[in-house]
């Protein structure tokens, strides 16, 4: 059985900062490629960020300059680091770990974490 927990996420005020947490646990020894998603109601869920094991790092880029990702392996996880935050960044945030880094298909995901952004 694969867990995976996210935390971090809230209210917060157009420029500020919030740093989203997530670890997975359970029979996963290794995961390559561990990300962060997003989705808008009604929109499909799209790619934030990913790192892989070895800390190559990608993003989309609506947020470079501005989220920073990065990951412990020997804990399975990864983080967000989110600035100069926006109205347009608010969504429903998820984890996805990845052991073979084949895609959002091959990923167990936590449950999701609400970010808002609004004055």
């Amino acid at each position: 059985q694969v867990q995976v927990l996210e935390s971090g996420g809230g209210l917060v005020q157009p420029g500020g900062s919030l740093r989203l947490s997530c670890a997975a646990s359970g029979s996963i020894p290794h995961i390559y490629v561990m990300g962060w998603y997003r989705q808008i109601p009604g929109k499909q869920r799209e790619l934030v960020a990913d790192i892989t094991r070895g800390g190559k790092a990608n993003y989309v880029d609506s947020v470079k300059g501005r989220f920073t990702i990065s990951r412990v392996n020997s804990q399975n996880a990864v983080y967000l680091q989110m600035n100069n935050l926006k109205e347009e960044d608010t969504a429903v945030y998820y984890c996805a770990a990845d052991p073979m880094g084949i895609g959002p298909d091959g990923a167990y995901w936590g449950q999701g974490t609400q970010v808002s952004v609004s004055s």
